[in-house]
């Protein structure tokens, strides 16, 4: 059995960010003095869900990796001894921007960092505007916990990509996350997208034989800009983020769940020891057709 004590922090956001990284290094200490080893993050966690409108001026979130938040987030994980998975707004250089996870490891380094790749664009998640898409490639971290597939929020879709870190040996798939409802639909709707986001992960569990740890974060953030031309001409008043972090084991089984509403602090303990288990039952990688599949690097395929 090799057990890992996984913590996340699912929390609301304002537009105060000092409050807002207070509040995460609060909850970082309290979950190391529980037991945590691996700490995840939401994505874009010092901030307001700033891609709800398009403005230049959000760029001045921006920092440098390494920078302010590496420094603090490592001290933090060399403090604790902890691994600490983190979702920042990257400055590379002036016009360059990504939504970068960064993977701090126990001695406060720097273990690795993920650049995300799929980049969305819809109503009042205009992301496009703000972020280049990753140029990273889909490569887990190795940390002193184990190889970790970090990836983030819309790359959730995609099972080409944790296939991908799972053929590198990714121990788990790990996405920081910042998702909700879109005010104009229907209840049922709303529903539908949820339980559509959960359970794609969930296969990306199945297929993958790898527990699956996303985290969200909760709360209503209001669109900021409603001068912005897009905001005018959309339904939306803002973004009720739907929390719902979850840890999935290898086979997609729900091993915890939060709420869709409330902050929590959470620690949960996964036997990593047991995809190996679940993959000698089910060797879905063993019976991939590899010499069938070059199709898969088409955009699309016309018969």
């Amino acid at each position: 059995m090799k057990e890992l004590k996984i913590g996340f922090l699912q929390q609301h956001n304002t537009a105060d960010t000092k409050d807002n990284i207070l509040r995460l290094a609060e909850g970082i200490s309290d979950l190391a003095k529980r037991g945590a080893q691996l700490i995840v993050l939401q994505e874009l966690h010092n901030s307001l869900y700033f891609c709800q409108t398009e403005s230049v001026d959000n760029f001045d979130i921006a920092e440098p990796i390494p920078g302010p938040s590496t420094k603090l987030f490592g001290e933090l994980a060399r403090q604790f001894g902890i691994v600490i998975v983190t979702s920042l707004f990257e400055r590379r250089a002036a016009g360059l921007y990504h939504n970068t996870a960064v993977v701090l490891e126990r001695d406060g380094s720097i273990a690795g960092a993920y650049r995300k790749m799929h980049i969305p664009d819809d109503p009042a998640y205009y992301e496009k505007f703000y972020f280049t898409p990753g140029d990273l490639g889909f490569h887990p971290i190795d940390t002193s916990v184990g190889r970790l597939g970090v990836m983030v929020c819309w790359d959730q879709w995609y099972p080409e990509a944790a296939r991908l870190m799972a053929l590198q040996g990714a121990e788990l798939l790990i996405y920081p996350t910042a998702i909700g409802y879109e005010p104009s639909d229907t209840a049922e709707e709303q529903q539908r997208q949820r339980m559509a986001w959960q359970t794609v992960q969930r296969g990306h569990a199945v297929a993958n034989g790898l527990p699956v740890i996303a985290v969200n974060r909760v709360g209503f953030e209001p669109s900021p800009d409603s001068s912005n031309i897009k905001a005018q001409t959309s339904e939306f008043s803002g973004i009720q983020f739907w929390g719902t972090s979850f840890v999935a084991g290898p086979q997609g089984e729900i091993i915890y769940e939060a709420s869709t509403d409330e902050e929590e602090s959470i620690i949960v303990a996964l036997d990593l020891a047991h995809s190996e288990q679940v993959r000698r039952w089910w060797p879905f990688l063993r019976d991939r057709r590899i010499d069938a599949y070059e199709g898969i690097l088409s955009r699309f395929i016309d018969k």
